[in-house]
Formats: C-alpha cells, sequence, structure tokens
C-alpha cells in the first residue's frame, strides 16, 4: 500500500489563500479548504486548532504576500521610494481584489491596529525628504492613506476604472498638496 500524502501547514495555508483570491474571505471554510487540497478535513484540524488559527495564518500569508507587492514596485524605480508605496497599495487592490478586501476593507470592530513596519517606513520617508516633525509626517501619511485608500477601494471594487497615468497624477496632486499646508504649518 502506498504512504499516505502528509498535507502540510504550508499547504493548506496556500490552498486557502487562493481559495479567498478566487471567491473572498466568506468563502474560507475546512470543507472547501480540504475539498481543493483532495482531503478530508482532519489533515487542517490536525494542524490548526481552530478556524480562527488557520484565518490567522491566511491573513498573515496575505500580507507577506502585499509586502512583496510593496517591494516590488519600489524595486521598479519609476516612482519615489513614497510613491511607490502607495502606487503599489492601489495596484494591490486592483491585482488582487479579494486579498486586498481581506486586509483592508474588514470590519475590525473598533480594535486599534498598531503601526506596520510599512506604516513606519513611510512615515520616516516623509520626515526623511520633507524635514517634518515626526507628529506632522504621521498625520500627512494618514491623509495620503485615507485618499490612496479610497482609489484603491474604488479598484477593489470594479466601482470606478481608473487609468494609471490618471491614478499616479491624482497621488501627486494630493501628495503636494498636503505636503504645502505641513510645511507651511512648520514655517519650511
Amino acid at each position: 500500500m502506498p504512504p499516505k500524502v502528509k498535507i502540510t501547514k504550508n499547504d493548506i495555508i496556500g490552498a486557502a489563500l487562493e481559495l479567498v483570491r478566487a471567491e473572498g474571505a466568506d468563502a474560507l471554510n475546512a470543507r472547501r479548504i480540504a475539498m481543493s487540497l483532495g482531503c478530508s478535513t482532519q489533515p487542517i484540524f490536525s494542524n490548526f486548532s481552530s478556524m480562527e488559527e488557520l484565518d490567522d495564518a491566511v491573513t498573515k500569508a496575505a500580507h507577506e504576500h502585499y509586502l512583496g507587492f510593496l517591494k516590488k514596485e519600489a524595486e521598479k524605480g519609476e516612482f519615489s521610494p513614497y510613491k511607490s508605496f502607495g502606487m503599489a497599495y492601489m495596484r494591490f487592490a486592483k491585482e488582487e481584489k479579494e486579498l486586498f478586501k481581506l486586509l483592508f476593507m474588514c470590519d475590525r470592530g473598533g480594535k486599534a491596529i498598531p503601526p506596520t513596519a510599512d506604516f513606519e517606513a513611510s512615515v520616516q520617508m516623509i520626515t526623511d525628504s520633507c524635514g517634518l516633525s515626526r507628529e506632522k509626517a504621521t498625520l500627512m501619511h494618514l491623509e495620503m492613506w485615507v485618499a490612496v485608500h479610497g482609489i484603491g477601494t474604488m479598484l477593489a471594487t470594479s466601482f470606478l476604472e481608473l487609468d494609471w497615468d490618471v491614478i499616479s497624477t491624482i497621488t501627486t496632486d494630493i501628495y503636494q498638496g498636503v505636503r504645502a499646508r505641513h510645511m507651511s504649518e512648520e514655517g519650511k
């Protein structure tokens, strides 16, 4: 008799991530994942103590994929490092609609979100390039994130199709306006 094929934790996370990509986070359940792996639900619950633990692992994997988008966009060198983060965020929304929704369009139940490494890096880029205080740079980044998130949401929901040149122009215009205001407030 041939040995049983062992389904690993990474296999399960990969299958779950693909399921979310194809059908959205609401499609994520043990039976659907098992079906895509061609196994019973037993390996899923042998590797994860609960669906909540699996959901957390899938969200973490989706975030790692998102960070890869940031890195790839920055490596292109088409935009400044700060703008490349915003462009990557919006490109992720358009190309990975369901993963974007999972990460950035979910109900957080009012929980505070601790700053992420990419958020901190963005604030530091503003501080370095504009000479703004950390407090002003944080506010400026929040303002930019709200604008970029709005465009990203429209792309992720197919509410509005925009050309990338138009998106780039809009993003630059908003950045320049917000930057000018903050710099004048700090006397720069």
